[in-house]
């Protein structure tokens, strides 16, 4: 063992990029979006090819194997190893030459597919294949999957628009395979000696034998199957003008090395063709149906027009987006309660040209009495339907308790006119053999449906169903000639089965190909041939007893903590960019490092509660490495919204945090900011005395070093007085309570620093018609939560359960002025709540508003009129709280901006701010802070006029804008009362 990491050590040194060795990166390597656990000697983020050749003839040398990875969202275990993680998405991102007169693109493997498109698209180009992870799906991952995506059907897969490939050999050597006339590959036959000419000239012998080549056509996957992705591409290789006299196509082993799934060699570059943008004009006819199999019959009519795509979305997934906060909206155009949807798109120059088609389609449905509802929907509306579509992977790991759907036989491919028959056989073996039921949804156009039996593979039997379904299934597949893997590929799922569904003297042929590119086992073995039994090295092993240990949150609905960390089942939506919008995760956007990811932090946790404690005196939370995965988590609750299984990374560092200082202590600095209201309340006796101390650049930047606050960071001044003073010194308008009661909720950022803001708030809602009333209450809670001090948080949310619980109404609802302050009662307070005010938070929740979200209620209700604002002509450029955007949504914000008639209101497409609380304040995070900030909150800032209003509901926000770009942010309360005539 000594002898290993003396070798690892000194392979390190050579390396310019970063080498872990620590047993906290290999966990977080040890997995992918499959079920497959497994931890690697090393993880490696190569910086540069020379990187690459060093790794290679260093595992070449020890018979270590690597294992390249992306954005590790693979369903098959491809990427899950115990040799050297080789993770090229750090540094191998660059779009090295886009050629609009030719149309192709030259990339490196870490380009993200959307990313491509984006630089495309000024080009009037366009990359096809778009696989569900698109917005962080990387081209080496979809090269060595041989990706398809939801338009199969039109573009075909990834295979079909590669033009050339560079990679290194398993020598080290570098290659560039690329399209080869007969000539040219005699010429490469007949080299000099080397690892490429063997590979030309083995290639040569297996499939100029007519023998090899009449048995491949006998066994391999029907050819009119679109999908398929069984071993490696043997059938089309020797479908070129080399083998095949009454061939066009030249020999391009780029179609083998799609779909090899890294086993072949290591891709640094791909050149790709690319297509004309399509036509304009998007439109989804979304037919409803009683079954899945009416919605697999009407496929057969979609499949004869010219369609984009065919997907199938089925009743589990419709009924776990009622569950997901941020898909709930999206099933707007559902009736009734349809047993599956068929999602059939069509593009044209114009809406009637897209409609005359979908017609057609509806009437062709009718005619044969399939379905019962034919929605087409347009612009805005496709988006929401694909994101529907495309989150239910995730989705589905949503479900409560152990069963899950499990990526079994998911993947599966049949001709289209079979797949009726097919699917109805399925179902029945299924549920005869094992008594289960299976989700459906996907490629239906193109033959494959995404099939997902319910298993518990943390139980024996339940291990056992999982390899008895893969091989019943297998069994079938074959029967209809079809491939096992219609796209996610063997990997260590399906390569079991491989030798049963091509053949032995096929499979022998692909171990020939496997050892004749790769005679040292270098490139992640043990992956398509040569596969371990599927049901080993699972996630979860079989029996394993977990105590769940006792907690501050109720964690019921996902049955325990363990439980919601398990709900990451790593399909990777956290590693999306800032490119792609929204506010997940701010800490991986500013740094791209796996680390920094949800997945990352959701599989430490659970690694954790598994584990166990290491002693019997030690916590199962004394953890250091969970503590450093957790420490750049800004607890945005981005993940409780945008991931598709719901994690709540917020909520389980808050309970892991707690536990931790149990177990140590609390720091003096999270004590301090936990404090913060009563810190306020004393300074506020004087405030004149803490401006002085505050308000001086060189005291404020010796007071921020004291306390652990970066030296830069201002520190917000106090007012002369607090708002609680004002407000029980002011005198009501007269308009008060003429249209209706309001409880304000003083809580302790408006009452000490924002007191403006709180001023503002009130008067505008009396001079609008609302006596506005401050009930007795505690402080929200937030700070303390914030800093992981769930025990005291949940004393104060308990004790403002009780003051407020049967006074908050329909009748009489409460506002507030800051998000992270109202929200604790949308959120925190459901699942703190003892036993005794759980009914109190239930139905206080609907009726606490951000008091901007409320004024927008009232005018829709028309109690609020715009004739109350100015017809002044602004722009004004709004800001989300990340707690608004990730639990009500940014609407009612906009909606109350856009009261005045002549305001102009864009939402500025931001994530986190970077501040979240104190966090931008610390010295260690606010570089970091900073880096979020300037992701696009600060730059489109930087650019908006100096006459734009930029406006932020949240207190941390509006001082990240000041400190990051010089620019004052009002409160959009704070906008609208400057507004009113």
């Amino acid at each position: 063992m000594n002898g290993k990491a003396n070798n690892l050590s000194k392979l390190a040194s050579r390396l310019k990029g970063a080498f872990h060795t620590g047993e906290l990166m290999r966990r977080l390597y040890a997995t992918d979006a499959s079920a497959y656990q497994e931890v690697p000697l090393a993880v490696s983020i190569p910086e540069c090819e020379e990187d690459l050749v060093e790794l290679v003839n260093f595992a070449r040398t020890n018979r270590i194997g690597l294992i390249p990875r992306t954005a590790g969202t693979s369903l098959a275990g491809q990427v899950v190893g115990s040799g050297i993680v080789v993770d090229v998405s750090r540094h191998f991102t660059k779009i090295l030459e886009i050629n609009r007169k030719e149309s192709w693109v030259r990339c490196q493997p870490g380009v993200i597919r959307n990313e491509l498109n984006m630089a495309l698209e000024p080009h009037r180009l366009l990359f096809g294949p778009e696989t569900s992870t698109q917005n962080r799906a990387m081209m080496g991952g979809m090269l060595g999957n041989n990706s398809c995506g939801s338009n199969s059907i039109k573009y075909g897969s990834m295979r079909d628009h590669l033009l050339e490939v560079t990679a290194l050999l398993a020598d080290g050597s570098k290659v560039v395979f690329g399209p080869l006339s007969k000539k040219a590959f005699e010429a490469k036959c007949n080299g000099p000696e080397s690892l490429e000419t063997q590979i030309y000239r083995d290639i040569r012998g297996m499939l100029g034998d007519p023998e090899n080549r009449e048995e491949i056509r006998k066994e391999f996957p029907d050819p009119a199957i679109p999908r398929r992705n069984t071993g490696y591409a043997l059938d089309l290789l020797m479908d070129t003008d080399c083998f095949d006299p009454e061939s066009d196509k030249p020999f391009n082993f780029g179609k083998l090395i799609a779909g090899s799934e890294g086993t072949l060699c290591l891709v640094t570059e791909m050149k790709l063709r690319c297509l004309p943008m399509p036509e304009p004009v998007d439109g989804l006819l979304c037919a409803q149906f009683e079954s899945v199999e009416q919605a697999l019959l009407a496929t057969q009519i979609s499949v004869k027009y010219d369609c984009f795509a065919v997907e199938l979305i089925d009743r589990y997934i419709l009924d776990c987006t009622a569950r997901s906060i941020e898909h709930r909206e999206n099933r707007f155009f559902i009736e009734g309660d349809p047993g599956a949807v068929l999602v059939t798109e069509i593009r044209g120059q114009s809406e009637e040209a897209v409609k005359a088609i979908t017609n057609e389609i509806t009437e062709e449905m009718r005619q044969a009495g399939l379905g019962y509802a034919y929605p087409v929907l347009f612009g805005d509306d496709t988006v929401k339907i694909w994101n529907l579509r495309k989150a239910g992977l995730g989705l589905l790991s949503n479900m409560p308790g152990d069963a899950k759907p499990v990526p079994v036989v998911e993947d599966t491919a049949v001709r289209v006119s079979d797949l009726p028959a097919y699917i109805g056989e399925f179902n029945r073996r299924l549920k005869e053999r094992f008594g289960l039921d299976c989700v459906h949804y996907a490629h239906a156009g193109s033959g494959e449906i995404h099939l997902r039996p319910i298993i518990d593979l943390k139980t024996e039997e339940g291990n056992r169903m999982f390899r008895e379904v893969a091989q019943t299934i297998a069994e079938l597949v074959k029967e209809y000639r079809g491939s096992l893997s219609g796209e996610h590929g063997d990997g260590r799922l399906r390569g079991e089965f491989l030798k049963q569904m091509i053949g032995e003297k096929n499979y022998a042929l692909v171990e020939q190909v496997k050892q004749s590119w790769d005679p040292q086992g270098v490139f992640n073995p043990r992956k398509i041939v040569g596969t371990p039994p599927m049901n080993s090295s699972l996630r979860y092993a079989p029996g394993q007893e977990t105590k769940e240990p006792k907690t501050l949150f109720d964690w019921s609905s996902t049955n325990g903590m363990l439980g919601a960390a398990e709900m990451c089942n790593g399909s990777g939506d956290c590693r999306k960019t800032h490119l792609s919008g929204g506010t997940m995760c701010p800490s991986y956007m500013a740094t791209r490092n796996e680390k920094d990811t949800t997945r990352a932090r959701a599989n430490m946790l659970r690694h954790a509660l598994t584990e166990g404690p290491r002693d019997a005196q030690t916590s199962v939370f004394d953890n250091p490495d969970v503590k450093e995965v957790l420490d750049l988590c800004l607890s945005c609750k981005g993940c409780k919204k945008e991931c598709p299984s719901t994690v709540d990374m917020a909520k389980l560092k808050a309970e892991f945090m707690q536990h931790y200082y149990d177990a140590h202590r609390v720091p003096l600095r999270a004590r301090m900011v936990a404090t913060f209201p009563w810190s306020q309340k004393l300074a506020s006796y004087a405030p004149w005395a803490w401006n002085a101390l505050f308000g001086a650049a060189p005291i404020r930047r010796l007071l921020n070093k004291l306390v652990g606050f970066h030296p830069d960071r201002t520190i917000p001044l106090l007012p002369k007085s607090t708002f609680s003073f004002w407000f029980d010194k002011h005198v009501p308008h007269a308009n008060a309570g003429k249209v209706g009661s309001v409880w304000f909720f003083n809580d302790e950022f408006t009452n000490f620093t924002d007191v403006h803001v709180g001023i503002k708030a009130v008067t505008l809602l009396e001079r609008l018609g609302y006596a506005v009333e401050i009930p007795e209450h505690k402080y929200s809670g937030r700070t303390w939560l914030s800093k992981g001090l769930v025990r005291d948080a949940k004393m104060l949310i308990n004790e403002n359960l009780r003051l407020l619980g049967e006074k908050v109404t329909a009748e009489k609802p409460m506002v507030g002025v800051e998000p992270s302050g109202i929200l604790t009662f949308v959120d925190e307070a459901l699942d703190l709540a003892k036993t005794e005010y759980k009914e109190a938070a239930r139905r206080m929740a609907p009726h606490c508003y951000m008091v901007e979200a409320f004024i927008a209620r009232e005018a829709k209700a028309g109690r609020i009129s715009p004739d109350a604002f100015t017809d002044e002509h602004h722009k004004v450029k709004l800001h989300g709280h990340c707690f608004q955007k990730a639990l009500t949504g940014p609407k009612g914000s906009l909606e109350a901006l856009r009261l005045p008639r002549n305001f102009t209101v864009e939402l500025i497409p931001s994530g986190c701010c970077g501040m979240a609380g104190s966090f931008g304040y610390e010295k260690e995070h606010y570089a970091l802070s900073q880096a979020v900030g300037e992701l696009v909150l600060f730059p489109t800032v930087r650019r908006s006029a100096a006459d734009t209003i930029i406006a932020a509901p949240g207190t941390s926000c509006r001082h990240q804008i000041h400190d990051g770009t010089g620019r004052t942010a009002l409160h959009p309360i704070e906008v609208l009362h400057d507004a009113l005539k």
